[in-house]
């Protein structure tokens, strides 16, 4: 059983989870993995709208269509991307980070990688998640920003900010630093329900800018449901990150070429995006 620590820019994925008919971080995994004979090159996911469970369970003796003992730390959805995304399964001595980057498209890089015990869960082991979320704020007030985040930190049922009807109480910890016109807040749990993260932001930014009081705080974290007009919506997904996913036993050793491999290519994507944030603010600043 090895660990291996994934890097990926989202934005040209449709989530990490497998899906049908979309481009997927775990189907390009997966796609890698057979063609470095891995996993087997005859099986294919069967398009339809059916998906496997995604309850995190391992598989024990391979299914065909993942390794043994394959899992993943988290599901991220469309446009978020990972610095620390972990899947470990059953592989050959041979299969380093770098060799993985062999066959894994530009957009997603391994770049570390543990030996780790038979038993094993990257969802299950893990002790939590960090997610970082880069959001343009040159006008929020810092101090509203800070107490809505203390507001919002320990442990809360979190039902009016996901759509999943189970799960929903979790304790969270929360942070922000100031980066020029950005606020970069940090949000840790065990775990995260769907859209937690994002709606939690969306909330964060209401109140940091004057559009909600304090006190939304209160009446979304309390028991009555909040729909409609009321309810809090689902901030932009392309600036959250996976930044952490520890694992108290575990230590992962950095692969000097895959290293080397993700800096250059997400050094590269990063030369595009400011390019074309060049290009953007030419547009903006030229119209009369």
């Amino acid at each position: 059983m090895r660990a291996f620590r994934l890097a990926y820019d989202g934005r040209p994925y449709s989530g990490f989870q497998r899906q049908p008919d979309v481009p997927t971080v775990e189907d390009a995994l997966f796609d890698a993995l057979r063609a470095l004979d891995v996993l087997d090159s005859e099986v294919r996911r069967p398009s339809g709208s059916e998906e496997h469970s995604s309850s995190g369970s391992r598989t024990q003796s391979g299914d065909g269509e993942t390794p043994p003992g394959y899992a993943a730390a988290g599901r991220t959805d469309a446009d978020v991307s990972a610095l620390a995304q972990t899947v470990a399964f059953e592989t050959p001595e041979w299969l380093t980070p770098a060799a993985l980057n062999g066959t894994l498209p530009g957009p997603i890089r391994a770049w570390a990688s543990a030996d780790v015990p038979d038993d094993f869960h990257a969802t299950h082991d893990a002790a939590r998640r960090v997610y970082r979320y880069h959001l343009y704020a040159p006008t929020l007030d810092d101090e509203r920003v800070r107490e809505a985040l203390e507001a919002l930190a320990g442990e809360h049922d979190f039902h009016n900010l996901t759509t999943d009807d189970e799960g929903t109480v979790r304790a969270l910890e929360t942070g922000y630093v100031r980066d020029g016109d950005f606020l970069v807040l940090t949000f840790a749990a065990g775990g995260f329900v769907r859209h937690m993260v994002r709606r939690i932001v969306a909330l964060v930014q209401a109140v940091g800018s004057g559009a909600s009081d304090l006190d939304r705080i209160a009446r979304v974290l309390g028991d009555e449901s909040l729909d409609g007009g009321a309810g809090v919506p689902t901030a932009p997904a392309t600036p959250l990150v996976l930044a952490a996913v520890p694992y108290p036993t575990v230590s992962f050793e950095s692969d000097p070429d895959a290293v080397e491999s993700a800096r250059e290519v997400f050094g590269e994507r990063r030369v595009e995006a400011l390019t074309a944030a060049r290009v953007v603010g030419d547009l903006c600043g030229g119209i009369e």
